[in-house]
């Protein structure tokens, strides 16, 4: 099992900037990627940024040029730096990882964007 555990959300003007950071536990070993996802109310969980363990990432084009995924393997943290931040990236957002085919999640983070 691995566990996950986000923190630094919040709530933040748009324009303004935060930084999420996830803390992976447990079973470690064969971790292959993590991400972040994000879930807004009445719309479908999506992808937002995955950084895989050779460090390559994909970026959905919502957030290209704005997100920035990033990773610590001494630390087992993957951060997500969010700048010029829009009141459409309000969400939840969840860390993801990747353990032998298997998906891992964390409890979710709210991140709110006021105009």
């Amino acid at each position: 099992q691995v566990q996950l555990v986000e923190s630094g959300g919040g709530s933040v003007q748009a324009g303004g900037s935060l930084r999420l950071s996830c803390v992976a536990s447990g079973s470690i070993f064969g971790i292959v990627s993590m991400g972040w996802f994000r879930q807004a109310p009445g719309k479908q969980r999506e992808s937002v940024a995955i950084i895989s363990l050779g460090g390559s990432t994909n970026y959905a084009d919502s957030v290209k040029g704005r997100f920035t995924i990033s990773r610590d393997n001494a630390k087992n943290t993957v951060y997500l730096q969010m700048n010029s931040l829009k009141p459409e990236d309000t969400a939840v957002y969840y860390c993801n990882s990747v353990r032998f085919s298997t998906n891992y999640w964390g409890q979710g983070i709210q991140v709110t964007v006021s105009s």
